[in-house]
């Protein structure tokens, strides 16, 4: 059985994975995970802590990336 992150936990490692899997730096992986917060990514998430784990992060990390992580003009 995996282990459960809380909420804020989880946001942290998928911020730690962006800046490890992308190369990118942590001011703009904090940036990343803060939009996908504001277009409510991880609202699920809140309501249910019991998907917070390590795996989920790392396809959350993916995802925000391939999402949030180009700049607009790119």
């Amino acid at each position: 059985m995996a282990a459960h992150f809380t909420y804020e936990e989880h946001l942290d490692e998928v911020t730690t994975q962006i800046t490890e899997r992308y190369g990118v730096n942590d001011e703009q992986a904090i940036g990343m995970v803060m939009r996908a917060q504001e277009n409510d990514f991880f609202s699920g998430h809140d309501d249910d802590p019991k998907i917070c784990t390590l795996e989920r992060a790392g396809r959350d990390a993916k995802a925000v990336f391939k999402t949030y992580g180009k700049k607009k003009g790119d």
